[in-house]
């Protein structure tokens, strides 16, 4: 399957594109139209700050802070077919060891990031070994403890140093005498590691680390055979998942300019791995599609809701249903995209392009 459609996609590239080396086969930039197109997206991305509103660049920041932590997700589950249903657990780790290390250590925040994804990397070990031997209906049970058991921990373990269920703060980022204390100069921030991160999640995809993913996503017996070493290749995979998370989490930490326990409920879990689902399981691109359809939709039910519901309810049946149409809206579109396009955003974006390349008879 995956052959056939390597050969779609060879169909679809432009006229006279050929490849002379394995390495042109495996770029990721192509063509240089690709290049200019690329390059003029993220000076208008890094513009975006001077040209839209406050409330705008919030919601932009917390798209690109799931997208990080989506693309982890993306890793484990869509690359090497590992369940995942506790990634918000991950992301709490990171954002509380972030806050906790700046708090009690004093070190600066840039100096606290990358101690923060470690210790998520680290706790995602805790959870990946008992994992190895299971599949399917039972991983998911596993990894879903991790989104009760940190939690717990961290309301519960050491509650003077944690906050227990309170909110901890966090002090404002800066660099030098620059100050990170609006969310236009957050976006820098986020954006940019959002732009790294899927640059490095595709790089994982082409390299033998990520054949060997998907090897094991495949058929794990068979990459077994064939000299994959799957109990080595599973922990990388939970590994590298959970330092996404962590270092999602901690942007969130910074984002919020606090943290608390109620910010990383199962309810997030599930909700990155739907999006994965919406956009293409095992695409890197559409990671980016099904967060910004589920994230836009979310925001678009919340406003717009109490414009519908109001005029047709009582103000407390009103109440309940705002609570819960999101849910509804989210697992709609989530049933429907399974039935109807299973690959995903990803694939009709793959469509769309094989279209306007081949239209109108550009050969």
């Amino acid at each position: 399957m995956e052959q056939k459609e390597s050969r779609e996609y060879n169909m679809w590239r432009p006229c006279g594109t050929f490849d002379t080396t394995y390495a042109k086969d495996q770029a990721i930039v192509r063509t240089s139209l690709q290049w200019k197109l690329i390059i003029t997206s993220i000076i208008a991305l890094f513009l975006m700050p001077y040209w839209v509103g406050g409330q705008v660049l919030n919601i932009i920041n917390l798209i690109t802070i799931t997208v990080i932590s989506v693309q982890g997700v993306n890793i484990l589950t869509g690359m090497t077919g590992q369940i995942n249903l506790g990634q918000a657990a991950f992301m709490a780790v990171g954002a509380y060891s972030m806050t906790l290390i700046n708090r009690y250590l004093g070190l600066n925040i840039f100096l606290c990031l990358p101690l923060a994804m470690l210790i998520a990397g680290l706790t995602g070990l805790i959870f990946a070994v008992p994992s190895l031997r299971i599949k399917g209906f039972y991983l998911a049970m596993t990894t879903l403890a991790a989104q009760f058991i940190v939690p717990w921990v961290i309301q519960n373990i050491r509650p003077d140093i944690t906050g227990g269920g309170d909110t901890l703060t966090i002090p404002v980022l800066c660099i030098g005498d620059f100050v990170f204390n609006t969310q236009a100069k957050i976006f820098y921030i986020c954006m940019s590691l959002a732009i790294f991160s899927t640059y490095f999640a595709r790089n994982i995809q082409r390299s033998r680390i990520g054949r060997a993913f998907i090897a094991i996503r495949d058929n794990e017996v068979a990459a077994e055979a064939m000299g994959i070493e799957v109990f080595r290749y599973k922990l990388l995979s939970f590994f590298i998942c959970s330092i996404y998370g962590g270092l999602a989490g901690s942007l969130y930490a910074v984002w919020m300019r606090g943290v608390s326990t109620e910010h990383f409920e199962l309810q997030e879990s599930v909700w990155q791995l739907g999006m994965l689902i919406v956009g293409g399981m095992g695409s890197v691109a559409g990671v980016w599609f099904g967060v910004i359809l589920i994230r836009s939709l979310d925001i678009g039910v919340r406003y717009l809701g109490p414009f519908i519901i109001s005029p047709l309810f009582s103000a407390q049946a009103g109440q309940a249903i705002m609570w819960g149409i999101g849910p509804v809206v989210f697992g709609l579109i989530g049933i429907l995209f399974i039935i109807f396009e299973p690959k995903g955003l990803y694939r009709i974006w793959e469509r769309f392009k094989a279209f306007y390349r081949l239209w109108p008879f550009s050969y």
